[in-house]
């Protein structure tokens, strides 16, 4: 299997820049040849596809060996000439014939391979002159002999014909293929690129002992860095508590390994079993655990055991594989025993995590006393931040367990533990276990809840809100105050639904059956608070239920509350705030982005990036969201999480790239309903009207920002939409609209009192007057909006401001507004209300040359990320742990950054990287 993809070049720019090289004396008139070899997995491939892309220019032949037609003369060399046969009559006659022959054209004698050779290097010569011809031969070890000395026939003699050859080939032990030929052996990666290998394809958490130990055993191969992770849990990533996988990678070589183990002595087995048992690679741990089977020294001193694991201070296995074939290859009874002997061996004040785990995969059948260490340790991971772990230490102990309740209950917290971590499947996999088991009502109950929570954090769709609903009413007669959470949680279902929910499962139901619920006597809960406030605003009035989820996200932010319950309903949170327009309170809410990196919470994680990509869009910091956008695209990829990409969505739009935001904002459309995701259906036609808006394609931007239901009328998406209906109607004549839409607006903003509602109430207002009145809202409405941090929406005042202004044939003025908004919006990357706004000003008469946005000296978005964090005074350390790479490639970043921006400390990313917004 080949290393592809972005991962591919880690570590090889020597290699990349030699290819760009023969490339270019290709392109120069002259011939190249090279042999790329080294072992499977080394990156051969990966080169190749590089040469592959870098060679647009050229002619591209690229054919592979295939082992199955290793015995089939000339099955090889007719893959590489097929293409070129158009070229076969300006060959003389003796080589056409022979072609013909060795490719079953024609009938003959045997070709003579000295002809047939000089006819393949005629072949390649003719192509050759109508355009340099790039061929590539991957897996050359494949090719069946006849092909391989004619290959290497011609490679000997190309010259000047302006052809490129490269041959990939993993070297056999015995064998040497094209020794004449110019050679590039590729050896394994660096540890500095292999840890950045592994961090880029690792999202989330590494334990620095497994990550030295894969660092270490691969010997840098690139494939083994990626594929040996895959085959872990996240727990084994995480946490530490690895045992080799039983997956093979690949499985003939691992079954060598397995054949060569299986030839050793028992107690030279033993021993490296019980190597392979642990994680952590510590020679001390091992020599007393072989000395607890009774193993000696001798079992090590054998050339065959020295040829596959180094049993130094540090154990280290010759290759992964061989890890994995010892662990594979022993009885469940030998695994066991080396478990135990570990456990034995291990100090219980010191270590007891890994004591515990070795004594569950020790234990032969139910325990409760290693049942209940195993919880105790999953109390500890999940304090240290690991959910992974815990849920590993759970689902185990739910295994140890023999009483069946106390079995359901951990298996419960072990769903809710990987739910939280994203590992969807294995938390449905244990709730079909616990719903299996469950005898009475209220485990039944909870089961129902975690299904619900479960479809709400992978999907967002509209079955989970019916679940939740059900839940919740089972619960009240249970537990009141699990029922209302449950019913916090139903509600935030029913919002990610909207009008796509079931039937059954819409606001309007749960916020009736909330309203109605029971409620803890003296509460002092916020959640409670922030229940009640959010069915209010459903079930009657934004006026009444303003001061309630006021009090609430006052109360919230003011309290220092668990993790837990904001990685829970702290999105409720964010949407109480906006609610009331509260901008500031919802910039506070994003703790939960931190919260959940620190948890590992990657389920959450991704709603809460893309509540701050919002924020962070919205004021200004385009560059900010990009990088909030992409790391939230890398957790999606590894959880599975199927939600709309709100943050993206708001980005695209403000950017205003026309291409790729109205290919996202169908795709974001079409994914949501066929999801039953109403919220990301609602979000996306807001965004395609901010799209069209800043292009001035207002019957566009119209048609967008009708409401598509009436079910949820007052909800924050609704309500954002209404500025861009008002100002689409305004400029489409359709003054009756662009009036209803303000009461709208006016009803939702007067309560709050916030500058950032009444300043677009002004706004809004403005644009449907004429004469003073407009002109001390426009500035009423430029006001209020600069004092708020939505620089967008300020730079927006601005732009109609000024646009009113010229019609007003108050030019001079206008040119004021209208270069402060263009200003605004160019600095912040907004391309096309920066166009909107250069127009209005060519309208004015002022010259004003079109800017490009400023590339930032092309930081990648990544970079970028990383220099503002830095000069905010973030460590490396800091940096790697919020956005889940090594602490080296915080390092490799930020010397690029130093290198691209030319400054060399971070106190002269001060001057040099600001917010886009300053």
């Amino acid at each position: 299997m080949a290393v592809t993809g972005p991962l591919a070049f880690f570590g090889r720019e020597s290699e990349c820049a030699r290819l760009d090289e023969l490339l270019q004396t290709v392109r120069g008139g002259e011939s190249e040849v090279m042999v790329i070899r080294g072992e499977a997995g080394i990156g051969k491939t990966a080169l190749l596809q590089y040469c592959a892309r870098q060679a647009g220019d050229c002619r591209l032949v690229q054919i592979a060996g295939v082992e199955s037609e290793s015995e089939l003369p000339f099955a090889g060399l007719h893959q590489l000439c097929e293409p070129l046969l158009e070229n076969v009559g300006e060959l003389p006659e003796p080589q056409r014939a022979v072609l013909g022959v060795a490719f079953g054209l024609t009938s003959g004698t045997a070709p003579d391979p000295f002809v047939l050779g000089l006819a393949v290097l005629g072949l390649l010569a003719e192509a050759a002159a109508q355009q340099p011809l790039v061929c590539l031969v991957d897996d050359a070890q494949w090719l069946d002999d006849a092909s391989s000395q004619v290959v290497g026939f011609v490679g000997r003699r190309l010259r000047a014909e302006s052809v490129l050859l490269l041959l990939g080939v993993r070297e056999t032990v015995d064998d040497r293929l094209f020794p004449t030929l110019p050679t590039l052996t590729l050896e394994g990666l660096g540890v500095e690129a292999s840890q950045r290998l592994l961090a880029a394809s690792i999202p989330g958490q590494l334990d620095d002992q497994v990550r030295d130990r894969i660092v270490a055993e691969t010997r840098g191969n690139p494939l083994a860095l990626i594929e040996l992770p895959r085959a872990m849990s996240r727990v084994d990533l995480a946490g530490g508590f690895a045992i080799p996988s039983t997956v093979t990678v690949p499985g003939r070589i691992e079954d060598q390994y397995v054949r060569r183990v299986k030839a050793l002595s028992d107690a030279s087995r033993l021993l490296m079993l019980v190597a392979a048992a642990d994680p952590t690679g510590d020679g001390a741990l091992l020599r007393r655990a072989a000395r607890t089977l009774g193993v000696g020294p001798d079992a090590a001193a054998v050339p065959e055991v020295e040829e596959l694991i180094d049993l130094g201070p540090r154990v280290r296995f010759r290759h992964p594989l061989v890890r994995s074939a010892v662990y594979r290859s022993a009885l469940a009874s030998e695994r066991r025993a080396a478990h135990g002997a570990l456990a034995a061996a291990t100090d219980p004040a010191i270590d007891p995590d890994h004591r515990a785990w070795h004594q569950a995969h020790a234990a032969p059948g139910p325990n409760s006393d290693v049942a209940a260490e195993l919880e105790r340790c999953a109390s500890r991971a999940q304090a240290r931040g690991g959910l992974a772990a815990a849920a590993a230490f759970l689902e185990h102990s739910a295994l140890l367990t023999p009483d069946t309740s106390l079995r359901v209950e951990r298996r419960l917290a072990a769903a809710q533990a990987n739910l939280q971590a994203g590992a969807f499947e294995s938390a449905t996999a244990l709730l079909s276990r616990a719903e299996f088991e469950a005898t009475d009502e209220f485990h039944q109950a909870r089961v129902q809840l975690m299904l619900g929570r479960l479809a709400s954090a992978s999907r967002a769709g509209n079955q989970a809100p019916v679940q939740l609903l059900e839940a919740a009413r089972r619960l009240e007669r249970l537990d009141v105050v699990l029922a209302r959470q449950t019913y916090l949680d139903a509600w935030g279902a029913a919002l990610f639904a909207g009008h796509l929910a079931n039937p059954g499962g819409g606001l309007r139901e749960v916020s009736r059956a909330a309203k109605a619920a029971l409620r803890v006597p003296d509460s002092a809960d916020p959640f409670d608070d922030l229940l009640d406030g959010l069915a209010t605003l459903v079930t009657d009035s934004r006026a009444e239920a303003t001061p309630i989820l006021r009090g609430a996200v006052n109360a919230l932010l003011a309290r220092p509350l668990p993790p837990e319950s904001w990685l829970q309903w702290g999105v409720l949170a964010s949407s109480a705030a906006v609610t009331i327009w509260d901008f500031d309170s919802w910039l506070e809410t994003t703790r939960q982005v931190a919260f959940a990196r620190d948890a590992g919470a990657f389920a959450m994680l991704s709603i809460t990036l893309n509540g701050q990509a919002m924020i962070t869009t919205w004021t200004g910091d385009l560059a900010g969201a990009e990088a909030l956008v992409a790391e939230d695209a890398a957790v999606k990829q590894v959880t599975g999480t199927q939600i709309a990409p709100y943050g993206a969505l708001l980005l695209n739009a403000y950017q205003g790239k026309v291409a790729p935001a109205t290919a996202l904002i169908a795709a974001t459309i079409e994914d949501s309903v066929a999801r039953g995701e109403g919220l990301g259906v609602d979000l996306a036609h807001w965004t395609a009207a901010i799209l069209n808006n800043s292009l001035g394609r207002y019957e566009e931007a119209m048609a967008m920002a009708s409401p598509a239901s009436t079910e949820t009328p007052g909800l924050y998406i609704s309500t954002w939409m209404l500025p861009e209906r008002i100002e689409a109607a305004v400029r489409c004549g359709q003054r009756e609209v662009a009036a209803g839409a303000l009461e709208e607006l006016l009803d939702s903003a007067l309560p709050a009192d916030s500058d950032w509602g009444l300043g677009l109430g002004a706004r809004a207002r403005a644009m449907l007057s004429e004469g003073r009145p407009a002109e001390s809202l426009y500035r009423e409405a430029v006001d209020r909006l600069s004092r708020t941090r939505l620089q967008t929406e300020a730079a927006r005042a601005h732009l109609v401001y000024g646009e009113w202004l010229r019609r007003e044939r108050r030019r001079a003025e206008a040119r004021e507004q209208l270069r402060r908004s263009y200003e605004l919006f160019s600095t912040m990357g907004a391309e096309a209300f920066a166009e909107r706004a250069r127009r209005e000003l060519l309208a004015t008469g002022e010259t004003v040359r079109k800017r490009t946005v400023e590339t930032r000296h092309d930081l990648t978005p990544q970079e970028e990320h990383i220099a503002r964090l830095a000069r905010d005074g973030r460590t490396n350390t800091e940096i790697g742990a919020e956005l889940f790479i090594s602490t080296r490639t915080v390092e490799w970043h930020l010397t690029n950054v130093f290198i691209k921006l030319g400054i060399k400390s971070r106190r002269d990313l001060r001057d040099t990287v600001r917010t886009r917004s300053s």
